[in-house]
């Protein structure tokens, strides 16, 4: 999921063509003060050129303690956005808000109500503590963010290289995201030309669990493809497991082996997560899930 600052049309306007899965069109943190009504208006136009069919676009839209997130909104709805990302979420409160303001604008805007989504950007110890109320609260709601930046600064933790004041919270954000059955996503890796520190980061929050990685540049596009997109030895491993068990099953066996390994039907799941996201990355081109 790719940050783009809404503010400079110039970096907007042709973003689609590097390929990333998701763009986050900004209008919070990304935009002067100053500049929020023309980003605002940039966004709308941006949304309606036509030039990110096919391409997810969320808008992230200023806090709710501003007095710009309504008509963010608004602009974000009339342009027929894919959903939301609500910054700074602490309580279900925060994310009812938004969502009554969302109805409201697709009343107006005629798009199908309930059509617009919104992600929770999770940037503070509160919102970690409460991160699966925030998961559960609408079906709306698509998945769970983490926010690095606020995250740190209010816990009073130093970003190390390791990242270490950064698992609990992610470990928190996984947990809350699979109990609610919605996706969660990591935050950013500020140093853009740090691929060493993007990679181990990212390969760690991918076997925490996670579905995605926020970015900031076309640069960091792919090594987090990469990552995430399971390797040709995961993806024989995950159709021999498939075929296996559906042998097993109709002759009534529950636990079998594959290539040494004891198997039962709890890591079926697993399997077909592992064909669906290389289907998804273009690195399978078969049908058996």
């Amino acid at each position: 999921m790719m940050f783009l600052n809404t503010q400079r049309a110039g970096l907007v306007k042709d973003a689609f063509v590097y390929g990333a899965d998701s763009i986050i069109l900004d209008l919070e943190d990304a935009v002067a003060e100053n500049q929020k009504d023309s980003a605002r208006f940039s966004l709308f136009h941006t949304l309606k050129s036509g030039l990110y069919d096919g391409t997810e676009c969320f808008v992230r839209i200023n806090g709710t303690d501003t007095r710009y997130w309504r008509e963010d909104i608004r602009a974000a709805v009339a342009g027929n956005c894919d959903g939301i990302r609500v910054p700074k979420c602490e309580t279900a409160s925060d994310i009812h808000l938004v969502e009554d303001e969302i109805a409201k604008a697709e009343t107006e805007f005629g798009i199908a109500p309930g059509s617009t989504l919104i992600m929770a950007a999770i940037e503070s110890p509160r919102g970690v503590i409460n991160a699966l109320e925030l998961a559960s609260c609408t079906p709306r709601l698509m998945g769970i963010a983490l926010g690095a930046g606020d995250y740190i600064r209010t816990l009073h933790a130093k970003m190390t290289e390791g990242a270490e004041a950064m698992l609990l919270a992610r470990a928190q954000i996984v947990l809350a995201a699979r109990a609610a059955d919605v996706m969660c996503f990591d935050a950013v890796h500020t140093d853009i030309d740090d691929e060493e520190g993007l990679v181990r980061q990212t390969t760690l929050i991918r076997n925490m669990g996670f579905d995605g990685k926020s970015i900031i540049s076309p640069k960091q596009i792919a090594a987090v493809h990469r990552i995430f997109t399971p390797e040709q030895a995961e993806i024989v491993k995950a159709e021999r497991l498939i075929s296996t068990y559906m042998d097993n099953k109709r002759t009534g066996v529950g636990v079998f082996t594959v290539d040494g390994q004891m198997v039962d039907v709890a890591m079926l799941e697993g399997a077909q997560r592992t064909l669906r996201l290389a289907k998804a990355s273009g690195a399978y081109k078969g049908d058996m899930e």
